[in-house]
């Protein structure tokens, strides 16, 4: 399935954006309170290969989003314009710094018994800031949102009177339609198989090592296995997993929507935008 232009931003920015302009010299400032799922922004544990916001003040002198030049031996990179992320001493690739944000991966641990608690640290020039302890779970899933109550959802259509097909933005203003095939874009859906090849980013499709236990629930209730298409990471975007679904022919209009791995279960208040054939 066709990947959005706008995904790099997406990683890059996350759903909310704090940052200020300027230069900030004073202290590094940040506690284990600021630090949430970049795709939902809220707090909570969050897992190994899950993206991650760091809110605080003082964390960088300007905004810098990570760019294709950044990008060398296809690894992300760890430092941006002086400003480092320690995970238990293993430097975090970054995404984005800013004197307020700091957008980051968690490192993709092996072996970790779970959950588990993880050492972090900002180093900008050398200083250092506080150093927080963070809970580690083996997932944390979140999908990356519109706004406050949608999702982001994708769909590949064939507008009328064409044969081309175009990626199209699930909304209010263009509802999925049951029976079609969408997809959700998440972080924090833990570990691949096979897995994938820290620190490099994904070339190729692999789907979670916990399949088995997704689920995707619509009003609560499961989605029918079957209709899971493929559940893993999107090649090129490493911490991004996309959903493929085929969604019911009996879904109803703007259900909630959650995501589940076991008993680790996406935020609430989140409504797939649905137009049903029968109203």
């Amino acid at each position: 399935m066709p990947r959005p232009w706008w995904l790099p931003a997406l990683l890059a920015l996350g759903p909310v954006l704090w940052a200020g302009d300027g230069e900030n010299r004073g202290a590094l400032s940040y506690s284990a309170a600021g630090v949430v799922n970049a795709a939902s922004n809220a707090p909570g544990p969050l897992a190994p290969y899950a993206i991650a916001s760091l809110y605080g003040a003082g964390l960088a002198y300007s905004k810098r989003a990570v760019t294709e030049k950044d990008i060398r031996g296809n690894q992300l990179p760890t430092e941006l314009d002086g400003v480092r992320v320690l995970v238990d001493g293993l430097a975090a690739p970054l995404y984005y710094v800013s004197p307020e944000q700091i957008n980051f991966l968690i490192p993709y641990v092996t072996g970790a018994r779970f959950p588990t608690q993880v050492k972090l640290w900002v180093t900008l020039d050398g200083r250092r800031g506080p150093e927080i302890e963070l809970p580690l779970h083996e997932t944390a899933p979140a999908l990356f949102q519109l706004d406050a109550t949608t999702p982001i959802v994708t769909a590949v259509r064939k507008p009328e009177g064409s044969d081309e097909q175009r990626v199209v933005v699930i909304s209010k203003d263009e509802p999925a339609r049951p029976g079609e095939i969408i997809t959700l874009w998440a972080t924090g859906l833990g570990r691949t198989q096979p897995p994938v090849a820290w620190p490099q980013l994904p070339r190729e499709p692999a789907r979670i090592a916990n399949w088995q236990r997704f689920q995707l629930l619509l009003d609560g209730n499961p989605v029918p296995a079957a209709n899971i298409l493929y559940v893993g990471v999107a090649p090129n975007f490493a911490g991004l997993y996309q959903i493929n679904v085929r969604l019911p022919e009996d879904t109803g209009r703007d259900p909630e929507i959650r995501i589940a791995i076991g008993d680790a279960v996406s935020p609430q208040g989140l409504r797939l935008p649905v137009s049903p054939k029968k109203d």
